[in-house]
């Protein structure tokens, strides 16, 4: 299978060179970093490292992962975020119960060291297991993570016809799937500081209300319909 590695990044050119860098190309068909509206040289940074890059100036991660999802080749694409906190060697893993017929969609479930508990802060800890709980109790999906690093057959995301343009992209994408019948898999993934800057999300009080809000959001409008 042909595999697709897809960056949605915004302002990430401080970290984007030293990711790409670390990228198993022969592993990949090709590497896509969407430019989500940066005002920094981020677009720059992915071209000068090799990567196809696409413009889509319609902020919200959704909105950028759906426009590189859009152009990708692949049969399996893999997303990943731009900031350096996953390893890119580790979409191996992902990609592996894909090419083995043993899954449709892998989630990388993020693994901390005890000396890296302060990597995510404690209140997105809670919304990330309170939103796991939730989907098991709803589809008796057992998952300890909802992480954005992961691996998806790409005919079965375009039949999931992904509306949300936000943060809740991913999770619309775990209850679609799990609506579908069709089979998650989880693996272990290492999560790590990122390269530079602060996190969007559960960085600043502003970014996890609006993070939180939407993913109760994308919940209720296909969860429990």
């Amino acid at each position: 299978m042909r595999a697709s590695l897809i960056i949605p990044a915004l302002n990430e050119a401080d970290c984007l060179g030293q990711l790409l860098a670390e990228v198993p190309n022969d592993q990949l068909h090709q590497v896509i970093v969407v430019d989500n509206g940066s005002t920094d040289d981020t677009a720059g940074v992915a071209r000068g490292a090799g990567a196809t890059v696409i413009e889509e100036p319609r902020r919200g991660y959704g909105s950028a992962c759906a426009a590189g999802a859009a152009v990708a080749e692949g049969d399996v694409l893999i997303f990943m975020d731009g900031d350096g906190s996953f390893v890119p060697d580790e979409l191996v893993g992902l990609l592996k119960p894909i090419t083995q017929d043993e899954a449709d969609l892998v989630l990388g479930a993020r693994r901390f060291q005890e000396s890296e508990n302060d990597i995510m802060p404690p209140h997105q800890r809670f919304g990330n297991h309170l939103f796991a709980w939730l989907l098991r109790r709803r589809y008796g999906l057992v998952l300890t993570d909802l992480g954005p690093f992961r691996a998806i057959k790409r005919e079965l995301l375009l039949a999931l016809d992904m509306q949300e343009h936000t943060y809740g992209w991913p999770l619309e994408m775990i209850i679609k799937t799990a609506r579908a019948q069709k089979r998650i898999f989880e693996v272990p993934v290492t999560y790590r500081p990122r390269l530079a800057g602060q996190s969007k999300v559960g960085g600043t009080l502003r970014g996890s209300v609006l993070s939180a809000y939407r993913y109760f959001r994308v919940l209720f409008r296909y969860a429990f319909q």
